[in-house]
């Protein structure tokens, strides 16, 4: 009896988990929250884009420590295309004792778990585990700028609107925004010239009006019209909003 209540009291009598055992466990809960974060894809994105902006990462937590880091990538979600990115998860625990009657402590561990991604546009991402494959020390994916509007295109915008009439308008925004990737829409309407440009893709939009007395106005709107299916980046956003 002596020897028992000494155990409860000194040690708790506890016993250890295998570490490498729960090293594994925590390499696939990472792997279920990284699905989570990557969750419903709703931008064209190159998959070594994603690979380097989304992935990478370690965490510490309370007495383990996750790297997570992108092993390959290929494909891209447009369309009906698919984005492939394969990760490496490598965890390790720090030996951990029970404190307490009844608490599992850990002995020290590490484990190493890979998972592939798969990613397409207006979808969520599922993912599956892999093989690890035999790469030490994998390449680095690096992240090309997506296209948008340019820093400056509210005052490219401005300053189109302020020289423009309305027999060229058209001509004079393009003429201020002559990238390929930007929309551009004008009208006159009620005396006033009324722009819009924007990048559907990234659902980025610059709307101004030049009101018959010559002042810029940037009218607000809702950005939900924005969203595929919606109106887009159109001038009807001031024109003829929904209502």
């Amino acid at each position: 009896m002596a020897v028992t209540v000494a155990c409860l009291v000194l040690t708790g009598c506890s016993e250890n988990r295998d570490g490498d055992s729960l090293a594994r466990d925590i390499a696939a809960t990472e792997a279920a929250l990284l699905d989570d974060d990557l969750g419903y894809r709703n931008r064209v994105r190159d998959a070594e884009y994603i690979a380097a902006t989304e992935i990478s990462k370690e965490v510490k937590g309370s007495g383990s420590t996750v790297r997570r880091e992108p092993l390959g990538w290929s494909g891209r979600t447009a369309g009906s295309e698919q984005a492939t990115i394969d990760v490496r998860f490598g965890v390790t625990v720090a030996e951990q004792p029970g404190v307490s009657f009844g608490d599992l402590g850990n002995s020290a561990g590490q484990a190493t778990r890979c998972y592939r991604y798969l990613l397409e546009l207006s979808r969520y991402t599922s993912y599956h585990e892999i093989d690890c494959p035999a790469i030490a020390t994998p390449a680095v994916p690096t992240a090309s700028p997506s296209p948008g509007l340019p820093d400056d295109g509210r005052e490219r915008l401005a300053a189109a609107l302020r020289t423009a009439t309305p027999d060229t308008l058209v001509g004079t925004v393009r003429a201020a925004f002559p990238e390929k990737h930007i929309t551009v829409d004008t009208v006159t309407h009620e005396g006033a010239l009324v722009a819009a440009v924007g990048v559907p893709a990234e659902r980025d939009c610059i709307l101004l009006v030049r009101t018959p007395s010559g002042a810029i106005e940037s009218p607000g709107y809702d950005r939900i019209w924005l969203e595929p299916g919606e109106m887009g980046c159109k001038t009807s956003l001031y024109v003829s909003p929904p209502r």
